[in-house]
């Protein structure tokens, strides 16, 4: 089996959404002082390559340990769109020629390979892609989509007009989350994978009533 590994490490001051908790990892115990080692973790549910359960904008969505697995892990489809511009807002007919003849339960990832910006600042000025593709990928029997993005909405600054009075405008979390549905955010080397319909994992761990996890995502070819 090929296995390609789709997740960013989870490290100490690693970039996350602005405002969200920083990750911080460090040694609560060691081999040389206590026989053990085990170590500390502070970070927020959506940090690295993360799943965002119905919960994260849905006001009494499944949280992520409700989801079934099933719908995590299965048959995908890449959608590769080379070098976008900076803000670039990615619509239905330049992903459509790529989405023909899809299966129900198809997971679609989008390459954009902006992953390579990850931890600069050049990460927040991603690629966003407009709610018509949410709306499509519902219509289409399509429960899990990803992104190699820090979100497939904008990303507001701190003065950003986007804001709404409840909080950031996020329009293809409340189109895709809101028919039930999960978005993996901040995927990494989609590039790398060998065939444009691997079979695709991203399971999360089992947090009760959370809003998101973050998960091990992976792309394989049996």
């Amino acid at each position: 089996m090929q296995v390609v590994d789709l997740s960013h490490p989870v490290s100490t001051g690693m970039q996350v959404f602005p405002g969200d908790p920083s990750v911080e990892l460090r040694s609560a115990a060691t081999v040389a002082a206590d026989g053990f080692a085990v170590a500390q973790l502070h970070l927020g549910s959506h940090s690295g390559t993360h799943l965002d359960a119905p919960l994260h904008t849905v006001q009494g969505g499944a949280a992520v340990d409700a989801m079934p697995l099933e719908s995590l892990m299965g048959p995908a489809r890449i959608v590769t769109l080379p070098e976008p511009a900076a803000n670039a807002v990615l619509r239905w007919e330049d992903v459509s020629g790529q989405l023909e003849n899809l299966l129900p339960g198809t997971i679609v990832l989008f390459s954009t390979g902006w992953s390579r910006h990850f931890d600069t600042p050049a990460y927040l000025e991603h690629p966003t892609f407009d709610a018509g593709i949410a709306e499509r990928l519902v219509a289409a029997g399509v429960r899990l989509v990803g992104v190699d993005t820090l979100n497939p909405d904008p990303t507001p600054g701190p003065a950003d007009p986007g804001q709404s009075q409840g909080g950031p405008f996020l329009p293809f979390h409340d189109v895709f989350l809101g028919a039930g549905g999960g978005i993996v955010e901040n995927l990494t080397r989609l590039d790398a994978v060998p065939v444009p319909e691997p079979w695709f994992s991203a399971l999360p761990l089992r947090l009760e009533g959370l809003d998101g996890s973050p998960v091990r995502a992976v792309a394989f070819r049996p």
